[in-house]
Formats: C-alpha cells, sequence, structure tokens
C-alpha cells in the first residue's frame, strides 16, 4: 500500500512518532512536509516555526529508522497547500491524528471530484504526556512538556515568533 500523512512535525514528538508507525505498519510511507510559506498558515498560535530544511533533516532521520525497522520505501515532499500530495492518485490510505480527520474527509471529496478513488482515513489516537493532556509541538515550544510527554516546569520555550 502507499501510504501518505503530512504536517509541519516541529519538534517531532510521541504522538506524530505514533503515527509514522502506523503509516509503516500499513506500507511505504510519503511524508507531506509543510513549506515555510505554508507552515505558520497551519498553526492555531503564533509561535516559531524552524525553517523547512531543518525540519526536513530530522524527519528524514525518524523516517529512515522505521522504515527499516519495518523494511518499507520512504519520501519526503513539500506541501505548498493543507491538502497536499495525498489528492494524487498513487496513494491508497491517509493516516491522521483526531484533529485533522475532517481534513482527510476534504481530501476524499477533493479525490472524488478529481476521478480518483477515496482514500483509507487510519486515525491515530492522540499520544498523551504525563499530565494526562496531549503531547503536542506548541505544548513543547513553551517549554510545558518534552518530547515524550515529560511535564518540564524548569524549561524554557522558543518563544513567539517576532
Amino acid at each position: 500500500m502507499e501510504v501518505a500523512l503530512g504536517g509541519t512535525f516541529d519538534p517531532i514528538h510521541d504522538g506524530h512518532r505514533a503515527l509514522f508507525e502506523r503509516a509503516f505498519e500499513l506500507g511505504n510511507v510519503t511524508v507531506g512536509l509543510t513549506s515555510d510559506d505554508l507552515a505558520p498558515k497551519t498553526r492555531h498560535d503564533q509561535r516559531h516555526i524552524r525553517p523547512f530544511d531543518e525540519r526536513r533533516a530530522e524527519l528524514a532521520d525518524e523516517l529512515d529508522d522505521l522504515a527499516g525497522r519495518h523494511d518499507r520505501a520512504w519520501q519526503i515532499r513539500e506541501l505548498d497547500e493543507p491538502t497536499g500530495i495525498a489528492t494524487e492518485p498513487q496513494f491508497d490510505v491517509l493516516v491522521v491524528s483526531p484533529e485533522t480527520e475532517t481534513g482527510g474527509k476534504r481530501i476524499n471529496e477533493i479525490r472524488t471530484e478529481r476521478g480518483h478513488d477515496p482514500l483509507e482515513i487510519e486515525v491515530v489516537d492522540h499520544v498523551l504526556a504525563d499530565d494526562g493532556d496531549i503531547i503536542s509541538s506548541t505544548r513543547i515550544v513553551k517549554g510545558e512538556i518534552d518530547q515524550h510527554g515529560n511535564v518540564t516546569p524548569e524549561r524554557e520555550g522558543r518563544g513567539t515568533p517576532s
């Protein structure tokens, strides 16, 4: 199977790793990584987002390790629009988090309009931090938790963009 997923992935955390793990269980993986222009538009809050090349390098390290364990191929493609690569005909499955499931349904509407089969949408549950709240990049950037969900009240975050 050909599996797609997408995001900003800044920083990568255990919630993202759960998405990646499920994707590699299902097939070969293509990850759409938001461009520098798109990334801030996909956020509900204003925060610093690292440049595409830095995020891509970190993502490549994560995917390479998982792909080796699952004997799967992978690639990263730059996303310039929210529906991204998943509207292309070659994909079978879209891996999403609960908050991006609606976007997956929109992608299937676009695919249908273009004469492509809808994707199977695989929803991966959130991973919770030690405090019972969701692990998120925003919480990590704010300094509330680390990438594994450990509460880190002594950490300082990245701050807001200038």
